[in-house]
């Protein structure tokens, strides 16, 4: 077998918009990692950013199942000796909405510059407006 190696201007990258409320944080975050990895595509390259861009509205409403929104931990540090900052899933998405599904799918993507460059793909809003209505979003249903 010969590997392929696709032109990354002759793939056509696709725009998708999610909206998250009610759905399940790990499901959202698994799918939007597939769509960013271009897993789905035919052309697909491990080592290669084909995928396509995807936004999400509604992060802030994203559900957890049993009692992970207290259970759930979120861990930070702040470079100071003891500076470990440690805040559960209700605590975190108070402060920042749309935090823990970002923080979700970058642990499913590729550690390095390629996972860096994956997350730039991805636009994550807490309420129900978003600025990229000029890119004719296609709508995915969970």
């Amino acid at each position: 077998m010969k590997t392929v190696f696709v032109k990354p201007e002759s793939v056509e990258r696709k725009w998708f918009l999610i909206d998250a409320e009610e759905k399940i944080l790990g499901r959202v975050a698994a799918r939007v990692a597939s769509i960013l990895r271009g897993k789905e595509k035919a052309v697909f390259t491990p080592n290669q950013e084909l995928g396509d861009y995807v936004v999400i509205i509604n992060a802030d409403k994203v559900a957890v199942s049993g009692n992970k929104a207290v259970d759930k931990k979120y861990h930070r540090h702040t470079g100071y000796v003891g500076g470990l900052k440690t805040v559960n899933f209700e605590g975190l998405i108070k402060k920042h909405p749309s935090s823990p599904l970002e923080l979700a799918i970058k642990g499913m993507l590729p550690k390095g510059p390629l996972g860096r460059k994956l997350l730039k793909n991805v636009k994550v809003y807490s309420g129900p407006e978003h600025p990229h209505a000029a890119q004719n979003l296609e709508k995915i249903e969970l």
